[in-house]
């Protein structure tokens, strides 16, 4: 059975302030019908820096009273800081924030830490040097650390392949797997974010290569859809774009039961039917 949930900074995210609380978006969420939900705390809970002050036992408990008063399930807690960044004091610093984050999913009770791959510049933007093989080298080493922290806290790390980003496609992300050698670094599987200008029109076998490279370490998905705009992909509500989901949850109800799966890019007036939607798709298979 899959389980359906959203990113929850998606949810009353044009709403008042005063529903853009932790606790008011946890409530939304769950009365809109999600059982669990992705997690980046700094863009839930206004006015704080979430340093390794601010991680700390007391947070954990409210996050996990919050989660478990509403029936929801944090399904990874986001931590999206670039392990590509040039300048050796800021690396230590984004280091620093994913040991946190670590210790703060271990002590709330989730289980799992969500990053994407970076760049190498301090933009975090694409460049001529994104794709090559000095930035792979540079991100394998600055996350192996964070990886064995990871190991330490019996906390899942799990890398998003990101077309724009150091790892793009399937075989990137098999190449930092095995690198690194750990039960505990997995991938969250983004089917539109492996997707560029480049090979959207080749998404069948994109996704299909990455559903079956990755599959053994997929663990949790992140659905959304795509519209070509002014030369760019742009993401948008699943069921408002182009995607065709079917393959992606044929493959998630026969090798997937039971696996988490966030809607992304959704407002109010439209998570629900994009939740509804995919649940019928994956129910009719």
């Amino acid at each position: 059975m899959l389980q359906i949930g959203i990113r929850l900074h998606d949810v009353n995210a044009s709403e008042p302030e005063t529903q853009q609380t932790l606790e008011a978006r946890a409530k939304k969420a769950r009365e809109e019908g999600f059982s669990c939900v992705h997690l980046a705390l700094a863009k839930c809970i206004k006015g704080v820096t979430f340093d390794d002050a601010a991680l700390n036992e007391g947070l954990a408990a409210h996050v996990r009273r919050v989660f478990r008063q509403n029936e929801l399930d944090v399904a990874v807690l986001g931590c999206y800081l670039n392990l590509a960044h040039p300048d050796e004091a800021k690396l230590r610093e984004f280091q620093s924030r994913y040991y946190g984050n670590l210790r703060a999913a271990s002590l709330a009770g989730i289980g799992m830490v969500g990053t994407e791959t970076g760049a190498p510049n301090a933009a975090y933007k694409l460049d001529a040097d994104t794709h090559g093989e000095a930035a792979l080298q540079t991100f394998i080493r600055n996350l192996a650390p964070v990886v064995a922290c990871a190991e330490h806290y019996g906390v899942t790390m799990a890398i998003e392949p990101v077309w724009n980003h150091i790892v793009y496609n399937a075989d990137r992300a098999l190449r930092v797997l095995e690198s690194i050698g750990s039960q505990n670094l997995r991938i969250i599987f983004d089917p539109v974010n492996l997707l560029g200008m480049e090979n959207a029109d080749e998404r069948e076998r994109v996704i299909g290569d990455a559903m079956d490279k990755l599959c053994d370490r997929i663990a949790m998905v992140h659905i959304k859809d795509f519209r070509r705009e002014g030369g760019k992909l742009v993401s948008v509500a699943a069921g408002t774009g182009e995607m065709d989901y079917t393959e992606i949850l044929r493959f998630l109800k026969a090798r997937k039961p039971y696996i988490q799966a966030t809607l992304e890019n959704t407002s109010n007036d439209n998570a629900v039917a994009s939740r509804a939607l995919i649940q019928r798709l994956y129910n009719a298979l």
